[in-house]
């Protein structure tokens, strides 16, 4: 009987080799091949971020040399295909040496990529966008100021103090003080703002008849703290 039962098995066995033995095999060696192939594509990946790294480092230091135009060179090297993150901050520091060589139309076109490629990472694309409204806003119509920068110029945004100064200047440049001053106000007293642009946008919307000063008495002593800090300073 144990004789008989082990034959029966054995051919069971040989039964589902003859069945199963081909699929599974195929299976097995694609799943290796495949194993193989991203361990390939991956250790290429990594190389290339690696070597955009120190292109990035490299123009850097050309950058803090005051050799511009090097430093742009290397940057022009770097490939989106590998890292979106990489190329956006590529294109954002040669939009920066175009910017200090006068070269305001390439300066925006470097912007642009960075805003349009989606995936790039979004606070480098809004970056990039509030960077390239404020670079060519005398070449904007007011309008298109305030549509490009709205969703930038709200009150929980992390870029509403300077997309909103933008947006109420387009405001202001369009004669339309009931948008622009309230814009301002509540820039002036957002708590989240740098005191530099709080100054600035409650300096302007009293220029305009809006009253941006929430406690006369608290802001005197930041004033004569910032004088005395100053003071302390030089």
């Amino acid at each position: 009987m144990r004789e008989v039962d082990e034959a029966v098995r054995s051919d069971e066995l040989s039964g589902a080799m003859r069945k199963w033995g081909l699929p599974v095999g195929l299976a097995l060696a694609l799943g290796l091949a495949s194993f193989g192939g991203y361990l390939w594509w991956d250790g290429n990946r990594e190389q290339a971020l690696q070597q955009q790294s120190e292109q990035l480092v490299q123009a850097m230091d050309q950058l803090e040399a005051g050799n511009l135009d090097q430093a742009d060179q290397q940057l022009a090297l770097i490939d989106g295909d590998t890292s979106p993150a990489a190329k956006a901050s590529a294109n954002m520091l040669r939009a920066a040496i175009a910017l200090q060589q006068g070269r305001t139309a390439d300066a925006v076109a470097f912007y642009e990529q960075v805003v349009a490629n989606d995936r790039a990472p979004q606070p480098m694309r809004d970056a990039s966008l509030l960077r390239l409204v404020a670079a060519n806003y005398d070449n904007m119509d007011p309008q298109a100021v305030i549509d490009r920068l709205a969703p930038l110029a709200q009150a929980d945004s992390a870029w509403f103090g300077s997309a909103g100064e933008l947006v109420a200047h387009a405001y202001l440049d369009q004669g339309k003080l009931e948008q622009a001053g309230p814009l301002l106000v509540s820039i002036a007293q957002d708590d989240s703002v740098p005191e530099t642009l709080r100054a600035r946008t409650r300096q302007l919307a009293g220029f305009h008849g809006f009253d941006a000063i929430e406690d006369v008495n608290s802001m005197m002593e930041d004033l004569q703290a910032d004088g005395a800090a100053g003071a302390v300073a030089q």
